[in-house]
């Protein structure tokens, strides 16, 4: 069976992270989970309110993580999937995350970023002439990096599917699933 990578850590959306793993799984995929250490994750839940200038957090789920970032040979996957929350914000400084997501962009594997996933994109050195979606705060976080933003739910940049949040769950993994199937990446392997 085909191995999509999902990398995280604590502080990761809870809908980010579990949407796709529950997705790619139903879509016949083998779906790890990496992170800094094999640990349990503790991850959070975002909401917006409309008097708010930015979001709200509360505790989420806690999952376990399959592989520690150190231990992931990008080889033995088909795609990667980087969800947001405030996860990306600090396993963008680990060097092994830096390494795996450079892997996938070097051979032109399917790699799928929301929110603020573009971060750990934007710290592996990816994003320049490219186009992605993120979190709109983090927009000039893209163009920082050399890309560009676009404000969109399923916005497709060769391998790369990006989105701005966890409402755009349905349509980011939608597009995704597409670019896995025009490129042949199937769950049998």
């Amino acid at each position: 069976m085909a191995k999509i990578l999902i990398l995280t850590g604590d502080a990761a959306e809870t809908l980010e992270v579990m949407y796709p793993y529950a997705r790619l799984q139903e879509a016949g995929y083998e779906v790890h989970i990496a992170a800094p250490e094999k640990k349990r994750l503790q991850f959070v839940v975002h909401d917006f309110v409309d008097t708010f200038d930015t979001y709200t957090e509360k505790l989420g789920h806690t999952w376990q993580a399959d592989i520690a970032f150190r231990d992931v040979d990008p080889d033995d996957y088909v795609a990667a999937v980087v969800p947001g929350g405030r996860a990306p914000e600090y396993i963008r400084n680990d060097p092994d995350a830096q390494r795996i997501v450079r892997a996938f962009f070097e051979r032109d594997a399917p790699v799928a970023a929301l929110c603020h996933g573009p971060l750990l994109l934007a710290a592996s050195g990816v994003l320049s002439g490219r186009t992605t979606s993120a979190y709109p705060q983090l927009a000039i976080d893209v163009e920082t990096a050399g890309g560009t933003f676009r404000d969109g739910g399923d916005v497709v940049d060769g391998n790369l599917v990006s989105g701005r949040a966890w409402p755009d769950n349905g349509a980011w993994m939608k597009a995704f699933l597409q670019v896995l199937d025009a490129r042949g990446v199937r769950p049998e392997g």
